[in-house]
């Protein structure tokens, strides 16, 4: 040690323990950033692979229910169809002959379609309306078609949104279980 006074002055010894101690500190300091920066990219990863997963089971919930109402849907527009097809059978043009349809119920039909007020009944909506009865029976059957399809199309879409939820809930669950231990 006193070879090491005499070779080199206070200051120099000082300063080489500070710089040794700078680079030590500094090896700590990027180990530490290195740690984190690991961990982080360990957590990116797990949660592209978790949003990977969610998307497959998505997939499947979309294919599972577009095969389902797709079918069924035009099921229901084939029946329609086959139905419209139909009314001159069931209403002969004798039968447009002897019934005819007023004023008044063209106009209460398209209040009730439109949503809007029919206003008050006036003597006009006893005189006939020039639509036949056979042109009542297809509108009315296509409209109970497009009403029953639409209701189809709601009820796919809520099954669709109640197994995306589940599907998305199990896999969210089990991913969390991964990260942090069992979730509850």
């Amino acid at each position: 040690m006193n070879l090491l006074k005499e070779v080199l002055p206070w200051w120099a010894r000082w300063l080489a323990l500070v710089s040794a101690a700078a680079v030590f500190g500094t090896i700590c300091y990027n180990k530490g950033k290195q740690d984190e920066g690991e961990k982080h990219i360990a957590y990116v990863n797990q949660q592209a692979e978790r949003s990977i997963k969610i998307a497959k089971a998505q997939q499947v919930v979309v294919m599972q229910t577009q095969i389902k109402y797709v079918d069924r849907i035009k099921t229901i527009y084939t029946k329609g169809e086959i139905i419209e097809k139909q009314v001159p059978t069931y209403i002969t043009q004798a039968d447009n002959d002897r019934f005819t349809v007023n004023a008044g119920f063209v106009r209460l039909y398209d209040a009730a379609w439109s949503g809007e007020d029919p206003g008050p009944a006036a003597d006009s909506d006893r005189e006939p309306a020039g639509v036949s009865l056979a042109q009542v029976a297809a509108v009315e059957a296509g409209n109970a078609t497009s009403c029953r399809a639409w209701r189809e199309i709601a009820l796919g879409l809520r099954e669709y949104y109640a197994n995306l939820q589940k599907a998305t809930s199990v896999i969210h669950f089990f991913s969390l279980e991964t990260i942090s231990g069992p979730a509850f």
